[in-house]
Order: C-alpha cells, then structure tokens, then sequence
C-alpha cells in the first residue's frame, strides 16, 4: 500500500528548511543521505531557500544543484501539484494546529507518505479524522512526532517489549531526563496546546469514538502520581506530553505489545525540590496560556525559529529509562542521544523520512505510528546514527 512503489521524480521533499530545525533536517540529509538520494528545499520564499542552498552547498559542494521548490504551506491546490512529485515529504513548518494541516490533507489525496516533528495531540487528532481513510485509500503512511516527540518514547518502549516478549499484562514506565534547552516551536506548540484544553479533549474524545480498540486486547496510557522511583532513583512528575499517546497507539497496533499493555510517563529528577519546581513551573504555564495577553506576552519571549548554538547543542543530551513488569520478572531498558530538541531531532525525522523512502517497511497506510510504520527498520537506522538502545538490566 506505500506510496514510495508510485513512480516520483523525487524521494524526498524537505518543506521547511528556511527555519531553524529545518536547517538542521537539511544539513543532515546533505551529510548523511544516500549517495544519489533525489531531495529538495521547499517553502515560500525563494530568496531565503537560496540562501540554505548556498550554505549546504560550501559544506557540500553536490548541494549546488539543489532543486528549489516554491510553494505555500497552506494552498492545497498548490501543494497537491507539488508533494505528488515526492516518494516522502517531511514537514517541520509549525505550529502544526495553525500551519500543518493543508500539507497532511495533500500528502493524504495524492499517496504521499509524510512526517513531522508535531507534539501537539490536537493537531495529530484532527489530521487522523479528517485525513486518516483518504491516506489508508491512496496508501500515503502519516507518521506524526517524528522527533524527540516521540521517536526515543514510541521506538524505546518497543524495544524494550521486544526484547521482553511478554506472554501476559505489561506495565512499562517512561522516565525523560535531559539537560537540554527546548526549542522555541516546541513551547509555542506546548502553550498552544495549554490554551486549547477542552478543544484537545473534545477532539480525542472524538477520534477515540472513530478509532475503536483493539480486538481482544487491553491498551491504555496511565496517569501518574508524583513518587520516587526505587529502581531508577529518581523522583517522578508525570508528564503531560504527546508521547504516552503514541505508545498506546503503538501498542494498539502490534501484538508484540502483548495483550494487556500500560504505560506511564515522566520526567526524572535527582531531588524532590527539582521535581516539585517542575511541577508548579508547567501548573504556572498552563494558568498564563488561559490569559490570552499574558500568553502573547511569553510567547514573544520566545521566538520561534531561533535556537542554542552549537556548542550548547553538543554539551547537551538525554535519556529515558523505561521499566518493564511483565510476569514477575522487571526489565530495565534505555535510549539515550545528544541534543534532543533540535540535533536528534533533526537526525530522528530525516532518518524517517529515508526509511519511509529505502526501507522494507510493513505494508501499512493511514495515520500510522514510527513503531507500527518502521519500528525494526528505523531503529537500525537510528543505532547506526549514533543513538543508544540499551538493556540496562
């Protein structure tokens, strides 16, 4: 049912490289692409994807013949015209509520597999009821959060229920820790989402209706209290991100998950003063996202676009611990990289937008998960990139 046996003059279509990320996604690809991999820039102003041109191209001289794609993120008509040129189309053009729709409604008419580096659940709801039958009809694969949301959480809690092979109930636990800075897309879709809460909900509650369960299975995301962990050490906050919805859907959809499956997600924190500043920092955020002059207010502060420099970007890193209780036995797992938020991030969308395009995927269509649409295949890829995945005990 993929798209990618269509025949297309292009592998791969990189809407957004103008923007920060999405510079990074491109340097990435020029570095580490396939030798005649068949890529180009697309956005709307030419100027400025000359002038990304032109910077790849004194790293990599083969970059010089670069195609330049002029489109609009949100003409459809326009879009349709260009991503059906394409094998894949990766996005990082956010907020994605705002800006990604247009781009996802294409890729769906026209059999174009896409990704995206999205957190916000709204948006990946809204693309699967509006979206989701029209790609399972052409065979287009939307695989959203394909970066640190939620490729190390989805791909590291199938890892970990691989190398268990659980017979019975699960329960897994994910435990984030980093000592990174977020990106400013990042908090503009975290704030975006705070000031939609009953708009999210409605939304879930409607793909829930639309999406069904799984037959004979039990999956479900489940919410935690704060509590020290005895086998990681470290004190928990539940975390309020997209990642626990993308494992469940994961789990879903692969009996591999096993036939009743739970998972919880947190960030990790040394002492409790550090997690309970946590806490009251994103209870803080969350009130001034329901004020719309003070959201504006932050959100200024924070400009979108812009990011830490490379030095700060390589002394930065992350881990997630995942514990999983299967049958009486406990299994201990980790994934582990740099720069979450914008080196991996860049490396974990351009890894799956080129095993998307290469790989020998399971035959899967619609809105689909990284673990349901190239778990084994990505994972490999990401291993060899430089990104651990670890049994730890």
């Amino acid at each position: 049912m993929s798209s990618s046996a269509a025949p297309r003059d292009l592998d791969l279509l990189l809407l957004g490289a103008t923007g920060f990320t999405g510079g990074l996604v491109a340097e990435y690809l020029a570095e580490h692409g396939p030798a005649g991999l068949r890529w180009a820039l697309a956005g709307r102003n030419e100027a400025k994807l000359a002038a990304v041109r032109d910077r790849l191209a004194a790293r990599f001289p083969a970059c010089a013949d670069l195609e330049l794609v002029v489109v609009d993120a949100g003409d459809v008509a326009a879009l349709r015209d260009v991503v059906v040129r394409a094998k894949v189309v990766a996005t990082t053009v956010g907020p994605y509520l705002v800006l990604g729709g247009p781009v996802a409604q294409a890729c769906a008419e026209t059999g174009t597999d896409y990704v995206d580096i999205t957190g916000e659940p709204e948006f990946v709801d809204r693309t699967y009821l509006a979206h989701h039958a029209t790609a399972v009809a052409s065979g287009a694969r939307l695989v959203h959060a394909c970066g640190f949301d939620s490729v190390p959480h989805d791909l590291g809690a199938f890892f970990t229920v691989t190398e268990l092979a659980p017979t019975g109930p699960v329960r897994l636990r994910g435990v984030v820790r980093s000592n990174a800075t977020f990106s400013g897309g990042t908090f503009h879709s975290a704030m975006g989402a705070f000031s939609r809460a009953k708009q999210m909900a409605a939304t879930a509650k409607q793909r829930r209706a639309a999406e069904g369960r799984p037959e004979g299975r039990r999956v479900k995301p489940e919410n935690g209290r704060p509590t020290r962990d005895r086998t990681l050490g470290y004190w928990l906050l539940p975390l309020p991100t997209i990642d626990p919805q993308i494992v469940v859907r994961s789990a879903a959809a692969l009996p591999v998950y096993g036939p009743d499956f739970r998972y919880a997600h947190f960030a990790g924190t040394k002492t409790l003063r550090y997690a309970a500043g946590g806490a009251l920092g994103v209870t803080g955020l969350a009130l001034a996202s329901q004020v719309p002059p003070l959201r504006a207010q932050l959100l200024k502060r924070v400009p979108q676009g812009e990011g830490p420099s490379e030095k700060r970007r390589a002394a930065s890193w992350f881990t997630v611990d995942f514990v999983a209780e299967s049958g009486g036995r406990t299994l201990h797992t980790r994934v582990s990289g740099g720069d979450p938020g914008y080196t991996e991030t860049a490396k974990m969308i351009a890894e799956a937008a080129l095993s998307l395009a290469f790989d020998d995927n399971p035959p899967t269509a619609g809105c689909v998960t990284t673990a349901q649409a190239m778990g084994p295949a990505l994972l490999a890829r990401l291993r060899a990139a430089g990104m651990r995945f670890e049994v730890v005990g």
